[in-house]
């Protein structure tokens, strides 16, 4: 995993909204109170659903309330379509430029461009590690570490348990914080043993469960928990304990609240996700936008460590929720996710049983 490791001080919120599934672009806006444009560019569609499920509408929503132009597009992964985006806004004449970068290099050099043309940046979900953002908006990605650690404390109880870590991409130093934030937790509990770690690359749910059927079998199968960062990663693992028939035996951690992950939960085979709430997360970074682009100071409720840039970013950071069974309600009356797509089918008396009606 990328060694950069971020002091993390604050809380608030801030956005970024992507494409559509298949890849488009979303170009929109009014003229309200705040002369300027703002251009997004999202880092992918597969790492997780809410880019394009949650941060994008929400940040339409945010800008078009604050009267502000925008433009929002999705790198698809690719460094490349990141570099071209970003020329293309630049040359279009945004003023702002809102970025989830998807590795450090490309990002700041990005950032550095557009600060040669007079644009300010903002880092929005992940820090751009030397790069020369204004502002960073996120969740306090320490605290979801945290919050994956205690969820899985609490799943796996007093006893001894041997534990496997699958850590997000190593180029996404978030990975680095949600990890940092889980030994934090786990590692002082003289009954866990650590016996296999690994990060998976790109966050892809296909070399998660390659990555753990290998732990797996080399452990074979002594495994009480898995503490997986995100619910693509958890979902993975999933399969492969559906696979030897030890589903909702091995307690198993997720992030991001997606519609798998909580059907996963009330089906006993996942026992939390962490919460974020993007809609914070995206007013906060079109806030920060309108500010930049009024030329005013910004309200921030700390700042963020950039060792390789030296430097403390003034940041917004959040708080995120852990989600387990009995809570899964909150995620749903939110309308994070649409409870009839939650409950359909076998999931309506799980939901039922959840409170969730």
């Amino acid at each position: 995993m990328r060694k950069g490791i971020l002091s993390l001080t604050a809380l608030t919120t801030a956005a970024a909204l992507s494409l559509t599934a298949c890849g488009g672009d979303d170009k929109g806006g009014s003229s309200g109170s705040a002369k300027g444009k703002v251009g997004v560019i999202l880092p992918d569609t597969t790492s997780s659903v809410r880019y394009e499920s949650f941060d994008r509408p929400y940040l339409e929503q945010a800008f078009k309330a604050a009267g502000v132009d925008y433009d929002i597009q999705n790198a698809e992964g690719s460094t490349q379509r990141f570099q071209t985006i970003a020329d293309q806004m630049l040359t279009s004449g945004v003023t702002v430029l809102i970025v989830d970068g998807l590795d450090s290099n490309s990002a700041a050099a990005v950032q550095r461009k557009a600060q040669a043309q007079g644009v300010k940046t903002i880092d929005y979900d992940r820090l751009t590690l030397g790069g020369v953002a204004d502002y960073y908006v996120s969740f306090d990605n320490v605290k979801v570490g945290e919050e994956l650690g205690k969820g899985l404390q609490k799943c796996l109880g007093d006893k001894a348990a041997n534990i496997a870590y699958l850590n997000g991409a190593p180029t996404d130093n978030n990975a680095t914080l949600f990890a940092k934030g889980a030994h934090n937790v786990l590692d002082p509990v003289s009954k866990y043993k650590k016996v296999a770690e690994q990060p998976v690359p790109d966050w892809k749910a296909e070399k998660a469960a390659t990555l753990f059927e290998q732990m797996w079998t080399e452990q074979h199968g002594e495994i009480d928990g898995v503490l997986a960062a995100n619910d693509g990663l958890g979902g993975a693992v999933v399969s492969i304990l559906k696979k030897n028939k030890e589903a909702g035996k091995v307690a198993v951690t997720g992030q991001d609240a997606t519609l798998e992950g909580l059907q996963n939960i009330l089906d006993g085979n996942q026992c939390m996700t962490v919460y974020k709430p993007v809609k914070q997360e995206a007013d906060a970074a079109a806030k920060l936008a309108v500010s930049l682009i009024k030329g005013e100071k910004a309200e921030t409720n700390g700042t963020t460590n950039d060792p390789v840039g030296k430097r403390d970013v003034p940041s917004v950071l959040l708080n995120p929720i852990g989600v387990f069974k009995e809570n899964v309600k909150q995620v749903a009356d939110d309308g994070f996710v649409k409870k009839e797509d939650l409950c359909k089918g076998a999931y309506a008396a799980k939901c039922k049983d959840a409170g969730i009606q």
